[in-house]
């Protein structure tokens, strides 16, 4: 009697929990992530997987945000586009991936995109104001990340929320628009695409037609209401994406990590619709959401 009792609690448990999920948990996992590459790592944290040879989608499917950052693999170094939201340890993850010395760069410096950044020592960055700002660290941002319909399933052992917070971190190398790095016969080059925030960058693997795209697209509700949000500049920014010759794959920052290039003139023409007033919102936690096939904008 006392077996069944324990099993009939722990069930109950069970379906609270389920009920207690918030509602984009419940939708996952996403359906493109069956057609990839899963790649087994240690940390439950993480889900891994291989896009391309030497190109490794790092995935954080238990927080509201859905980031995704890339470890991209050269001949001689790798670079990690991007370090998460710093809940658990991705430098961890990515010394299972690879032995060579690894380089971050971020696609932008809002929290959930330099969260481990602290973690390593060469670290690139945009010569803007807005990223030296940010490299002082920050807690705000990151709390707010923890609030309870932004989790799915439990944080990891030992992690203190209380302490959670951005911590600094050094940027070791200042780039521009147009800059390469050489990662050993794998060479990436910096596009400035200033919109979403001011130091926001795409970053272009021209020799296999890959192209990274950070905030500045994804599947899902793009974020264009934040104080540093530059409409203008975000319309010029997805223009000279959509421009680029060739392109094979998006590698975007959140929710599935590959998308058709097709989506960039789309989203240029949806904006262009949005501003001339030919599209209606809807209302979304205090926003206005402009609803396109497959992706929206999230606007005050």
């Amino acid at each position: 009697m006392k077996i069944l009792t324990a099993v009939l609690f722990a069930m109950c448990l069970a379906a609270s929990a389920i009920a207690q999920q918030p509602d984009w948990c419940k939708s996952l996992p996403r359906p493109a992530y069956r057609q990839l590459e899963r790649v087994p790592t240690a940390d439950p944290w993480f889900e891994v997987y291989k896009i391309r040879p030497g190109v490794f989608a790092i995935y954080e499917p238990h927080q509201a945000e859905e980031v995704i950052s890339y470890l991209i693999v050269g001949s001689k170094r790798a670079l990690l586009f991007d370090t998460g939201m710093g809940i658990s340890n991705i430098q961890a993850v990515v010394s299972e991936l690879t032995a060579l010395p690894v380089s971050v760069l971020n696609s932008h410096t809002h929290n959930d995109h330099v969260g481990d950044n602290w973690r390593f020592a060469d670290i690139y960055g945009m010569d803007t104001s807005f990223t030296r700002a940010n490299a002082r660290g920050s807690k705000e941002d990151a709390q707010a990340e923890l609030a309870p319909d932004e989790i799915c399933g439990t944080l990891p052992a030992g992690f203190d929320k209380n302490a959670y917070a951005t911590k600094p971190f050094h940027i070791e190398h200042w780039l521009h628009d147009g800059d390469v790095i050489d990662l050993g016969e794998r060479a990436m080059r910096v596009i400035s695409t200033p919109g979403h925030t001011p130091d926001a960058i795409a970053l272009l693997d021209a020799k296999n037609g890959l192209l990274f795209t950070g905030d500045t697209f994804y599947l899902g509700p793009i974020y264009l209401y934040r104080p540093e949000t530059d409409l203008d500049a975000y319309v010029a920014s997805v223009r000279k994406l959509a421009a680029l010759p060739h392109i094979q794959l998006l590698l975007p920052a959140h929710n599935t990590p590959v998308a058709d290039p097709a989506y960039l003139p789309k989203v240029v023409a949806a904006m262009q619709q949005v501003r001339a007033g030919k599209i209606k919102a809807v209302a979304r936690d205090g926003k206005h959401e402009y609803k396109f096939e497959g992706f929206s904008f999230l606007m005050q």
